[in-house]
């Protein structure tokens, strides 16, 4: 049982971008969907568990949902740009280093020399692993539209902060992650209406795309909700790091089930640097 609750947010969060991006439509028609699945995900499950929530900590966690819209929306417009396989390594690497830095700088982790230095070293690991993935070959840049990469990636880099401020703001709460779920996904939809609006985009809540996208929420609410279950059974380090097994396989399902082609070269870098991007995350989290 505990092996499974670790595998599952793998699963679920890996599964999350190749799901909406087979769906198809537009990201606002993906996150509209993905936020609606998350709430009725997080309705059903709150009147099992009863939490008991003050104001402060119910509008906090609200208002992580909504900066964890700012990421996702990112990596749904990175999935029509540069494709699935590339997207979620660079997306996760990023994560893993904002969240690395703000465990430093406002939670005091690392506190010793050693553990300062490895980090250091993890997050230079990351690094170079996000550049091994997004390695293009020459002879295909007419293929490829490269001229979206970079400013995609640079896109990407900018979004990531909504993922480490969502990420951050319950590190800062005295509650479970299960008890904050139902007022993130809140935030979630909320953040979401309100972009939408925004945008000017309010038709893609009468399209049946946005509706089938409720997928998408089923299964990033599996890997939040077993991640959390995970956590308890197997403990942080264990649960995290087993979690980043989510960026080994959306990358693989980015090229296998949307088949998104890349040259022997490039596939090459892809899992070395997938290899290094998990190394650099069991690094900074577990020594």
């Amino acid at each position: 049982m505990n092996v499974l609750l670790m595998l599952l947010p793998a699963v679920g969060w890996g599964l999350l971008g190749p799901v909406v991006a087979r769906i198809g439509g537009k990201p606002a028609n993906q996150i509209f969907g993905t936020a609606v699945g998350t709430l009725l995900v997080a309705a059903v499950m709150t009147p099992f568990y009863h939490p008991h929530l003050s104001v402060p900590t119910f509008l906090a966690a609200v208002l992580a949902g909504s900066f964890w819209v700012i990421g996702q929306v990112g990596q749904f417009i990175s999935f029509k740009n540069i494709g699935v396989s590339t997207t979620m390594p660079t997306s996760t690497g990023f994560q893993l280093i904002g969240t690395s830095l703000v465990g430093v700088v406002i939670f005091g982790e690392w506190s010793t020399i050693m553990e300062k230095l490895l980090g250091a070293g993890g997050i230079l690991i990351l690094i170079v692993g996000i550049m091994l993935t997004s390695v293009t070959d020459k002879p295909l840049v007419a293929q490829r539209t490269p001229q979206k990469k970079l400013p995609t990636i640079l896109m990407l880099l900018t979004t990531t902060l909504g993922y480490v401020v969502y990420m951050a703001i319950p590190r800062g709460l005295n509650h479970s992650g299960l008890a904050i779920f139902f007022p993130e996904a809140i935030g979630i939809l909320l953040a979401v209406l309100v972009y939408v609006f925004v945008t000017g985009q309010q038709r893609i809540i009468k399209e049946p795309v946005s509706w089938l996208n409720i997928a998408g929420g089923l299964v990033f609410s599996l890997g939040a909700i077993s991640y959390i279950g995970s956590v308890q059974a197997n403990g942080v380090n264990s649960a995290f790091v087993v979690s980043q097994l989510a960026v080994v396989i959306s990358t693989l399902l980015g090229m296998i089930w949307m088949h998104e082609t890349k040259t022997p070269r490039e596939l090459a870098f892809t899992i070395f640097g997938l290899l290094l991007i998990v190394s650099g995350a069991v690094i900074t989290t577990v020594f």
